[in-house]
């Protein structure tokens, strides 16, 4: 795996969340830089800046003075996971929390940064278009140094980019982006979002970047609450190659950490097939 999470108690009844790497990095791909740094230096940022949940950081060891993993505990959210109880779940009150996440998609945009990049890394891009390239031609060095079947001609692909590249040039600075905001990392408690977890691929980006915008899940609810109506044509060609990260991201990840169930390969592939 590439981080695990544990449930906590105390002798004297406290709770909290303990998250905890491998010393063995074999199971991360090439855009899996510092996670947990990358984690907490995320919620601290929100913490500073948003008025939406997130976990505060009770302790964070890092150089390894303890154990060979880095891990920090967290406190624990109130609520359930989302991806527990959604669909269970009135259609009102998931329509509610998707426009919850669509405002909390928003006020991380009140986070800027001149530059792009991974939040773990120490490398910056001027351009977001040289980020995203370098997304890609990572994900490409990992299918083949795995020998995954991406199912398409990968010069081509990145061919395809090059002639595409300036409709990043819009984007001139960064905001934090969470990028795997799916229901598995929402809480909820009632029928409100109660907080965010698993800010460990946070990056410097485009907001459009994060899951929330991705081909199979992009709803009407979430928009209204992002404050988007519609997109430019410009904007749709970006949305586009943000698909195809992720899909390449999500085939790639299996044979990182060894999934024995390929299921999510052949649907990701799937998906991928469809935008490029």
């Amino acid at each position: 795996m590439c981080n695990v999470t544990y449930n906590i108690t105390f002798s004297d009844g406290d709770e909290c969340i303990l998250k905890i790497a491998a010393k063995d990095r074999t199971g991360n791909t090439s855009n899996e830089i510092r996670l947990m740094d990358a984690e907490v230096t995320a919620m601290k940022l929100v913490r500073e800046n948003c008025s939406f949940k997130v976990a505060d950081v009770l302790a964070y060891d890092c150089p390894g003075t303890i154990c060979d993993g880095d891990y920090f505990f967290m406190e624990k959210l109130p609520g359930s996971n989302y991806s527990f109880i959604k669909d269970n779940l009135p259609e009102e009150t998931n329509r509610k929390i998707a426009r919850e996440i669509g405002c909390i998609s928003r006020q991380l945009c009140s986070i800027t940064n001149p530059q792009f990049g991974f939040l773990g890394d120490t490398v910056r891009y001027d351009s977001l278009s040289d980020f995203v390239r370098k997304m890609l031609a990572n994900l490409i060095y990992d299918a083949q140094k795995k020998n995954v079947d991406l199912c398409c001609d990968a010069d081509k692909l990145l061919k395809c980019f090059e002639e595409e590249k300036h409709i990043f040039d819009e984007v001139s600075f960064a905001t934090l982006v969470h990028w795997d905001m799916w229901e598995g990392n929402v809480f909820v408690d009632g029928d409100h979002v109660s907080g965010i977890i698993d800010w460990e691929r946070a990056m410097w980006g485009e907001a459009f970047m994060d899951d929330r915008f991705r081909k199979h899940n992009l709803n009407k609810d979430f928009l209204e609450g992002f404050g988007k109506q519609d997109f430019t044509e410009t904007e749709l060609k970006r949305l586009r190659w943000y698909d195809i990260i992720l899909y390449m991201t999500m085939m790639v990840e299996v044979f990182y950490r060894e999934f024995e169930d390929k299921g999510q390969y052949y649907w990701s592939r799937d998906q991928f097939l469809s935008v490029i």
